[in-house]
């Protein structure tokens, strides 16, 4: 693990442009930083080593999948010291406690991973109980990004023992704006930091064993409603003392009913069987965007490229489920709007 000084050098920074670069090379921003790529870095080294380096005003519009949320992306060299920050400096010292089933955004985790994950549970609890009866907890935070105290997190964070101008560059990030922004790459490690001692509080004081969470979105299962309804009493109150509430679509339900999770809606039969059924807005969302398609190809207002490029990246996510008839049908559609075999 690097120090601060050890980070404010061209190579380091480099690196962590090309980084911050990854699937946005199209962007304005990331073309404009391109064009004097030399002697911005070599500036970003100067501001970083001589301590006046301040992020820069957020570009904020709002992204509409799955829902509504308002997003504050960074200037693009900010982005570029926020890489050199995480994957140098701060990721391993964070990440270092974390429990296996927290899946969000960690090498080697994600959203396929904790798909994977609850499967696997599904089937340790048809082979102990050898049955689909149980009950299931599931529940979000209301408004998480948001909601979160910047005393509370920065009393975490002083626990990680930082060098000190680490820790003030990253309270400057967090003081930015009320709540953490979604466009830093340090909010995303923040915000699950802000809950790992809550997800300790349910592996180790409850006693859940199939329990996981991705960022604000997780469940508990268990064979007793009568324990869940005591679990989620517990939450609420350790969601309190954190400043942070359960959203409205908290519940508690049969296993039979399945479980809505990142994207899928997962199910245990009771020969134990599990089913993951793409969920049903993301299907609308693609139909929408075929529709769309058939009218706007033609006209030239979509290219091919763009086309290619959405259905395969959701071609490869619906590939998760049992799934195959729809992405038949989806697929033959693209290739009857670019007519050709794809």
């Amino acid at each position: 693990m690097l120090k601060f000084s050890e980070i404010c050098t061209f190579s380091v920074l480099y690196k962590a442009y090309l980084a911050a670069r990854r699937g946005k090379r199209s962007r304005a921003a990331t073309a404009n930083y391109e064009v004097h790529l030399l002697a911005n870095i070599v500036n970003l080294v100067y501001i970083l080593q001589t301590k006046i380096y301040r992020p820069g005003l957020f570009r904020v519009f709002f992204v509409y999948e799955p829902k509504k949320r308002l997003v504050q992306a960074p200037a693009f060299v900010d982005k570029v010291v926020q890489h050199a920050l995480v994957d140098n400096l701060i990721y391993e010292r964070i990440t270092n406690g974390f429990i296996l089933d927290n899946y969000a955004s960690q090498k080697g985790k994600g959203l396929h991973f904790g798909l994977d994950r609850l499967r696997g549970f599904f089937t340790e609890y048809w082979n102990k109980y050898r049955t689909a009866e149980g009950w299931v907890l599931k529940a979000d935070v209301r408004h998480f990004f948001a909601s979160i105290d910047h005393d509370k997190l920065k009393e975490k964070l002083k626990k990680l023992d930082l060098e000190p101008i680490v820790f003030d560059l990253l309270c400057t990030y967090i003081d930015s704006t009320d709540g953490l922004p979604l466009g830093y790459q340090t909010s995303q490690l923040f915000a699950l930091l802000f809950l790992d001692e809550f997800d300790h509080f349910v592996k180790e004081r409850l006693h859940i064993r199939w329990y996981g969470r991705y960022m604000d979105d997780f469940f508990l299962i268990h064979p007793d409603k009568d324990y869940l309804q005591f679990c989620l009493k517990e939450i609420r109150a350790f969601m309190a003392s954190l400043g942070l509430e359960l959203n409205e679509k908290t519940q508690i339900f049969p296993i039979r009913n399945g479980i809505d999770f990142l994207g899928f809606h997962t199910y245990l039969t009771e020969e134990g069987k599990v089913i993951r059924k793409l969920r049903h807005s993301s299907i609308k969302r693609m139909r929408s965007k075929l529709r769309r398609w058939e009218q706007d190809y033609p006209a030239g207002l979509v290219t091919r490229e763009k086309i290619l490029q959405s259905w395969q990246a959701w071609d490869a996510h619906a590939a998760h489920g049992n799934t195959w008839s729809l992405r038949q049908q989806v697929r033959d559609r693209v290739q009857n709007i670019l007519k050709e075999e794809i």
